[in-house]
């Protein structure tokens, strides 16, 4: 199993920018990808970015160039660096991995918030 840990959210006016950071640590030989989907109140989960092990990148919609996925793997880190932030981002934003064939599925971190002021 994959164990995510999340930092970095919190609050910022709109237009700012802030990083996410997420650790992955246990089977992390299991991961395939290493992705951020966000969950606003009252709306479904969606996806925010997503980086494959070979570097394949997809983003929702809605990022339109504001966001960027990296990915560290001599530290098995995801980070999520985010400029031109809005209200309407504003949500619990979550990590999570994706596995290879003979792994468990899908891991998830435990969340961060993410507010955005007007």
């Amino acid at each position: 199993q994959v164990r995510l840990v999340e930092s970095g959210g919190g609050l910022v006016q709109a237009g700012g920018s802030l990083r996410l950071s997420c650790a992955a640590s246990g089977d992390t030989a299991c991961i395939s990808a290493m992705a951020w989907s966000r969950q606003a109140p009252g709306k479904e989960r969606e996806l925010v970015a997503r980086m494959s092990n070979a570097g394949t990148t997809l983003y929702g919609d809605f990022v339109r160039g504001r966001f960027t996925i990296s990915r560290d793997n001599t530290k098995n880190t995801v980070y999520l660096q985010m400029n031109n932030l809005k209200p309407e981002d504003s949500a619990v934003y979550y990590c999570y991995t994706d596995s290879v064939p003979y792994c468990s599925g899908r891991n998830w971190g435990q969340g961060t918030q993410v507010t955005v002021s007007s």
